[in-house]
């Protein structure tokens, strides 16, 4: 490295004995090792359960990835309700709850609907105590069954419509009109309703 002009010259030091700071890893090994014992150890200690914790399908963000279906945060409330799955109890059985997220659209929660009743007829809960099973409890033949400890796929059951020719109907419809149209209506119904009752009982008082 050269140097220009009447400049201080560098004091560099290099005798700063850096071997003896120098960070290791030695262990690394044996670290590995116990990590794994004690994954082994906590997964006997809790039984058997699901690898993985059930999400939805929903589909990807914005128009260029809506194709894709992926699995999102948690189910919504309404998906649990209609599947006929409590939501305390699906945080106790491996469902993961969202309770921000809205259904969009009728197929995308028929999809995780199904995606709920097929992972309910597959679960076994095995009681705490053997004698004195609770509700939900998997009790007989159940709790024999050979146990599956595989997530549920990532499918769209939907078939989507072919290509085909708008129709002059369609050309016609227009959908700005009528979504400001209806929403026109909503807002002013509650003050529409109060002027025919009041046109109403007017017109019962005259005929008195």
């Amino acid at each position: 490295m050269g140097f220009k002009h009447n400049n201080v010259l560098h004091q560099n030091h290099f005798r700063k004995d850096w071997q003896s700071r120098v960070r290791t890893w030695f262990d690394q090994p044996g670290r590995k090792l116990r990590r794994r014992q004690a994954r082994k150890t906590k997964a006997a200690s809790l039984g058997v359960r699901p690898l993985t914790l059930l999400r939805p399908a929903v589909r990807a963000q914005t128009v260029r990835y809506n194709r894709k279906v992926r699995e999102g945060r948690g189910f919504t409330l309404a998906e649990l309700k209609e599947a006929g799955i409590g939501r305390k109890e699906a945080r106790g059985v491996g469902i993961v709850v969202d309770h921000r997220r809205r259904n969009l659209s009728e197929e995308g929660k028929a999809l995780n609907v199904q995606r709920l009743k097929v992972y309910k007829e597959r679960l076994i809960v095995f009681p705490r105590n053997a004698k004195k099973p609770k509700t939900g409890d998997s009790t007989g033949e159940e709790l024999t069954a050979p146990t599956v400890r595989t997530g549920l796929p990532l499918t769209d059951s939907y078939e989507h419509e072919t290509p085909r020719k708008i129709t002059e109907e369609e050309r016609e419809f227009e959908a700005y009109r009528t979504l400001r149209t209806e929403r026109a209506v909503a807002r002013h119904e509650g003050k529409r309703k109060q002027r025919e009752a009041k046109k109403a009982e007017e017109e019962a008082n005259k005929k008195k």
